[in-house]
């Protein structure tokens, strides 16, 4: 409880630091904020060994964990500022650090980073310092992480930002790969539940699809979710096909904003999120897909941050008129994206909440060799 509360705490002097950045010139050349940048990253990781030196932590994501909760403050602080919630804080980064955090997507971004990441991030340290297990929760993490910096690094490059990358843009290549790094050890860490399933597993598995309504209508959801990433996908893609038209001008006009993050989303979701929700079709029909557990929640967590922030950018004032959800298309448009949003949400909680179907059957005593201790039901 002592180093949660010492994260905690200790994340709120990055308010003083960007102040101080904020009301000395000198601090505010571009160069400078990246040498900053660097230092106060390595500050607070040697802070954070210190402490610890005494009890270290048992794992090392500890310090992954402890290092952005301190970086959620900031980018809590840009939205806040952005917004005109606050002020004093940020006015420098916007102009010589990173001026694409003003944009309502960004905007979005950095709120979903500076509250629901924080959260997440008090919550792993908590189950760390207690030595309880986080798995699931450090997947739907990376997941989220990964998807926010994939598509604000390559919206970046590619739309209208890309002439005014500044030297700090490259401190956002840390918060990619430290997440991939991360997501690959959660991924071969052991699952938090048995792989392995007795009389429970083999009775749910012997259901057909039409004796499992829930699995139905998530597989006709899934099926809708699919439709619509490829005509959003068609749609970033530049299509000339007409559904691509009418929806683009009637419906989403914010996918062709020029700022590239709605357009490189979908162009994400086509690519990566389209094979993983046909995935899951087949996760559910076939039975024992063991791999379901882990890749729902890890693409629960990418979509909910995509969407979030998509959604909000859409609807955020600094959006010009030309690219807002036109009135009369509004609801519609919202409730698509809101069922787009949950469809993969609840799959995940339907796997989590009732593994059965998912896991390998044990075989029982007499059907193999196998000795007493290999035949017995895990359930």
């Amino acid at each position: 409880m002592l180093q949660l509360t010492l994260v905690f705490l200790f994340s709120f002097f990055a308010l003083g630091i960007l102040y101080t950045m904020n009301t000395i010139p000198e601090f505010q050349e571009p160069y400078v904020i990246l040498e900053i940048g660097v230092a106060v990253l390595v500050i607070v990781f040697l802070f954070y060994f210190l402490i610890t030196r005494g009890n270290p932590p048992k794992d090392a994501l500890f310090f992954v964990f402890a290092e952005f909760s301190f970086t959620c403050v900031i980018d809590l602080t840009s939205a806040l500022e952005h917004d005109g919630i606050i002020s004093g804080f940020m006015g420098f980064y916007e102009k010589t650090g990173e001026p694409y955090l003003g944009t309502p997507y960004a905007i979005m971004m950095c709120y979903w980073d500076g509250i629901a990441h924080f959260i997440m991030y008090l919550m792993m340290i908590s189950r760390i310092t207690d030595r309880k297990a986080y798995r699931t929760l450090g997947l739907f993490w990376a997941g989220s992480l990964c998807a926010n910096m994939s598509v604000f690094i390559t919206g970046i490059v590619a739309g209208n930002y890309g002439s005014e990358i500044r030297p700090a843009f490259w401190l956002n290549f840390l918060f990619l790969l430290m997440p991939i790094c991360a997501a690959i050890t959660l991924f071969r860490r052991p699952k938090d539940r048995p792989l392995i399933g007795g009389y429970n597993a083999q009775h749910a598995q012997s259901m057909k699809l039409i004796w499992r309504p829930l699995d139905l209508i998530l597989v006709l959801l899934l099926f809708a979710a699919m439709t619509f990433t490829i005509l959003r996908g068609l749609v970033a893609l530049d299509s000339p096909l007409e559904a691509c038209s009418i929806y683009l001008k009637h419906y989403e006009p914010y996918l062709k904003d020029p700022v590239g993050y709605p357009r490189v989303m979908m162009l994400h979701l086509f690519f990566y999120g389209l094979p993983l929700l046909g995935a899951f079709v087949y996760g559910l029909l076939k039975p024992g897909c063991t791999w379901m557990s882990d890749w729902t929640v890890f693409f629960a967590g990418a979509i909910i941050q995509c969407q979030w922030a998509h959604i909000g950018g859409s609807l955020h004032p600094r959006t010009t008129a030309p690219f807002r959800i036109p009135n009369d298309a509004f609801w519609s448009v919202l409730a698509a994206n809101l069922l787009y949003t949950v469809t993969p949400i609840l799959v995940a909680f339907r796997v989590q909440s009732n593994p059965y179907f998912f896991l390998k059957i044990a075989p029982f005593p007499g059907q193999t060799g196998l000795p007493n201790s290999e035949e017995k039901d895990t359930n």
